[in-house]
């Protein structure tokens, strides 16, 4: 069965290139370009994993994720958030928020599929 992950992402070439990415290693894939889209993505949606930038223009990730784990629909579906952001405070509030993992802009693309597959059984 193909897992399906929902790729948050406000700018439309770091997006594509998450799902390029993502399709080739064998994922179906749905794009959102901030958090309300994601929620508007995901109703009625089966998604086994959520990848979202931090900083976007409506809802951003870190209340995306608060708002995701507070769901008893959604409170199990893993997280990786990949953002521009590191710094210790930040990525420590995306943990305790329930980030699974937190990975930094740019990316390797094998990174990120090694990261998925930990936190998604192909």
């Amino acid at each position: 069965m193909t897992k399906t992950i929902l790729v948050v992402e406000d700018s439309a070439s770091i997006r594509a290139t998450i799902t390029m990415t993502l399709q080739s290693a064998g994922f179906s894939v749905i794009e959102a370009d901030d958090g309300n889209a994601a929620l508007s993505r995901l109703d009625g949606q089966r998604v086994h994993l959520i990848i979202s930038d931090l900083n976007m223009p409506g809802m951003d990730g870190m209340t995306l994720l608060r708002h995701l784990k507070a769901q008893a629909t959604t409170r199990y579906i893993p997280f990786i958030m990949l953002t521009t952001e590191d710094s210790p405070e930040i990525r420590q509030e995306g943990f305790d928020a329930g980030a699974r993992v937190w990975l930094t802009k740019p990316f390797e693309p094998l990174k990120l599929i090694d990261d998925v597959y930990k936190v998604v059984q192909p």
